[in-house]
């Protein structure tokens, strides 16, 4: 089977003497692992291309349904300079693309490779913080389908109001007041305006992202639903969060 299409290079390293396996995420196939023969001998057969965040034009062929594809030909359509030139830019997406290669999957459709590329779009363009952070992976998880429930109670389905929720890890979303037990375990207290500024943020261009009023109290809470409900469900510590926590501080741009 032959392939020509679009990818994002998510992962490299090296294999054997003269090769390379690359993780790539493309629209048809979603997350794909091929080998780049030569690739670490020759520097002329993909030049400059084997890069983490890169978006590249590829030819890619599976000969065999039991064998890994190959990587034949790679053009570079998109190397995103700006990631490359700020700490706290480069530590988001290197968070980003570690979540879409741990979580994304070969079932992936094209929608997961969009939303992917215009993630890295707005982290090159905006103002890199926590808020910023929390938006992109949520937008993620539901390209992913597995984003939390943010609007009706997880158990009756009505819509949840009030001003402090409850909101359930285990069953992925909040609870209305008379769905609400003294035995809740596995729960968070959340006020519902985190919940409508999150559903919000979803539904807001790209571009207007850093429009959204998700500061102070509202960010600590969604940072923690993010955080515990990702571990419960998807079980998942990516190992560039710490780094991009910390660069964040460094950097102090992550509060608004």
């Amino acid at each position: 089977m032959t392939l020509h299409t679009q990818a994002l290079v998510l992962r490299v390293r090296a294999f054997g003497e003269s090769d390379r396996i690359v993780h790539l995420l493309t629209p048809e196939w979603g997350r794909v692992t091929v080998i780049a023969k030569g690739a670490r001998r020759s520097r002329k057969r993909f030049p400059g291309t084997l890069d983490l965040f890169n978006q590249l034009a590829v030819h890619l062929e599976r000969r065999r349904p039991q064998h890994m594809p190959r990587l034949e030909a790679g053009r570079l359509l998109e190397p995103f300079p700006a990631l490359r030139a700020h700490p706290a830019r480069f530590a988001l997406a290197c968070y980003l693309v570690e979540l879409l290669d741990r979580l994304a999957t070969e079932a992936a459709a094209g929608g997961l490779y969009r939303v992917a590329v215009e993630s890295l779009h707005a982290t090159a363009r905006l103002e890199p913080h926590a808020r910023l952070q929390t938006l992109l992976e949520l937008r993620l998880l539901d390209a992913l389908g597995l984003r939390p429930e943010l609007r009706r109670c997880v158990r009756c389905g009505r819509e949840v109001a009030g001003t402090a929720l409850v909101f359930h890890i285990g069953e992925g979303g909040p609870l209305c007041a008379s769905c609400e037990t003294p035995e809740t375990g596995a729960a968070l207290r959340i006020h519902l305006g985190t919940l409508r500024a999150l559903e919000h943020g979803l539904a807001l261009p790209l571009e207007r992202l850093d429009r959204l009023r998700l500061v102070g109290t509202s960010l600590a809470e969604a940072r923690a639903l993010l955080a515990r409900f990702q571990r419960f469900h998807v079980g998942v510590e990516c190992r560039s969060e710490r780094f991009l926590s910390q660069t964040l501080r460094e950097s102090r741009l992550e509060t608004p």
